[in-house]
């Protein structure tokens, strides 16, 4: 009795109440339910069946974040149109390394999803990946001597072999309908065209990911569970505390040997929660976005490309304006954008908190840097914030001359946040992009970042892998299955026409794709 009484007071007086012990113990845990997390998910199921893998999401469904095909572009970047990743040189010419590195990339998530059609872990392609040209578009004399230039340099790439190029108006009339009809025929204009780009619902994708995950009863998936901490244990595991916001906010712990946090915007807050120095300096800006979108068949039926312009001067970017060909849950769309918002919050579905919750002693000096290097960013965002509906439909209307105010209304879609890191001659450099945050062990990795995202989420969660399970890695076993998951694993594909040929035919005969055979290099004018 005497025992109890001492236990008792020393729970309620004294305050030494021991942590509660971890509900579970889970080989990986998985925060955030959108594509990194899937694919991530994915690979690991493919490579240890074995494991026991959970995850948690905060929301109800799954993909309701940037994951969503209403809430991204659905470009599968590729660089065939964005002329964001062939920036001009100081010596006028064209840095093609960024569009080659991207290209290979997405060649790579297209070798990931084709694997797993032929495995039936996703079903029907045309759900989730569709056959939809790449255009870039542009007038004037300056911007057509870099196009043509552009166009000039990706033939030195064998990835790029097959674009074609024209100032010719009614050729690119038969390319781009809408783009040409209603436009001064004294304009000068210019396009590239490649006719293996994709559209792909990324929302679709993960789905399917996640509902084959689940049929393995080692995996399990926690919806409106909100993950509130993690904490380091001795072992090197770490403890991770989740809320259930469907039952009261309950919280339990789970003790994960490893964690990934693909929480999108979310993911910062968590990874600076896990205390691990490489987190240290990391902050984020966050940038939302909204779209232009008609669903007027009459309209959507005369637009089949994804028709890509130049940025204006100052603008970030992911800001790069097009007239979008999409398919979203069977329904073919146009959208037109993006204009920019700006709000604090890092999530669509987040606190207008988070911006200033995520500051730091570490890193307040890089943003504060990076905001002083990047002042026509804020100049832009303040135009953007002023725009009406008559402007936006005036930018339209540069792409699309003939457009009609009643058929177009305005879409919000998702948040992102941009890294902001230190950085030892700035200070602290904003970074367009995604990063791979990992601690040294292994135990926990993060991914921060926006664009390309999703499109590359199969080559980043390769190199999530290749970080933080490196002894597994090179093993027989794991190598010789993630050859057969990337067919081109360990090889490029950039002038190599065989492995090229070879690999896009194969990933596109299972996608259901349009496949053109890359032709050895021919002189360009």
């Amino acid at each position: 009795m005497k025992k109890l009484l001492l236990g008792l007071l020393c729970l309620t007086v004294l305050g030494c109440a021991k942590h509660e012990e971890p509900e579970k113990t889970v080989d990986v845990l998985l925060i955030g339910a959108g594509i990194m997390s899937a694919s991530l998910g994915t690979y690991l199921n493919e490579l240890e069946p074995d494991w026991t893998i959970d995850i948690y999401e905060r929301l109800d469904q799954v993909a309701a974040e940037s994951s969503n095909p209403w809430n991204n572009a659905g470009t599968g970047h590729s660089a065939f149109c964005e002329l964001n990743y062939t920036p001009e040189t100081a010596d006028g010419g064209i840095d093609i390394s960024k569009a080659v590195e991207i290209n290979e990339s997405f060649e790579i998530s297209k070798q990931f999803w084709a694997y797993q059609v032929e495995r039936n872990v996703l079903s029907n392609p045309k759900s989730f990946i569709n056959s939809v040209p790449h255009m870039s578009f542009v007038w004037g004399d300056d911007n057509i001597a870099f196009l043509k230039k552009r166009h000039a340099a990706l033939q030195h790439s064998s990835l790029f072999r097959g674009m074609e190029y024209s100032e010719d108006h009614e050729q690119i009339n038969k390319w781009a309908p809408l783009a040409m009809e209603g436009r001064p025929a004294e304009q000068k204009v210019a396009a590239t065209r490649m006719a293996i780009g994709t559209d792909v619902n990324f929302g679709e994708i993960t789905r399917q990911l996640i509902d084959s995950l689940t049929r393995n009863d080692k995996v399990k998936l926690h919806l409106k569970h909100e993950v509130r901490d993690i904490q380091r244990n001795d072992d090197g595991t770490w403890t991770v505390t989740v809320a259930d916001l469907g039952n009261g906010e309950a919280e339990t712990s789970v003790k994960a040997k490893f964690v990934f946090i693909g929480a999108g915007g979310g993911a910062l807050k968590l990874l600076q929660k896990s205390g691990i120095p490489e987190a240290e300096g990391y902050a984020g800006f966050p940038v939302g976005g909204q779209f232009l979108v008609t669903r007027n068949p009459e309209v959507v039926a005369q637009h089949q490309a994804k028709l890509y312009g130049k940025a204006s001067v100052g603008s970030p970017p992911m800001s790069v304006p097009h007239l979008d060909t999409r398919v979203i849950d069977g329904q073919k769309v146009l959208l037109f954008g993006p204009f920019a918002t700006f709000s604090t919050k890092f999530l669509k579905n987040g606190s207008l908190l988070d911006m200033f919750s995520a500051l730091t002693t570490d890193n307040i000096g890089p943003m504060t840097h990076a905001g002083l290097d990047n002042l026509p960013l804020s100049t832009y965002l303040m135009g953007q914030l002023m725009l009406s509906q008559a402007d936006r439909m005036h930018e339209l209307r540069e792409y699309f001359p003939q457009a009609k105010d009643e058929d177009w209304e305005l879409l919000t879609a998702g948040q992102r946040v941009q890294v902001i890191k230190k950085d030892a001659d700035k200070g602290g450099i904003l970074q367009f992009g995604t990063e791979v945050v990992s601690s040294a062990d292994g135990s926990i990795a993060a991914l921060l970042g926006a664009s390309p995202g999703a499109s590359t989420a199969a080559p980043i969660m390769l190199s999530v892998l290749e970080k933080t399970f490196k002894d597994e890695v090179q093993t027989p076993e794991w190598q010789a299955r993630l050859k057969e998951i990337i067919p081109s694993y360990g090889r490029k594909l950039n002038n190599d026409l065989e492995l090229t040929n070879q690999v896009r035919a194969w990933s596109s005969e299972r996608l259901q794709l349009e496949y053109v055979p890359v032709l050895p290099e021919v002189a360009v004018q």
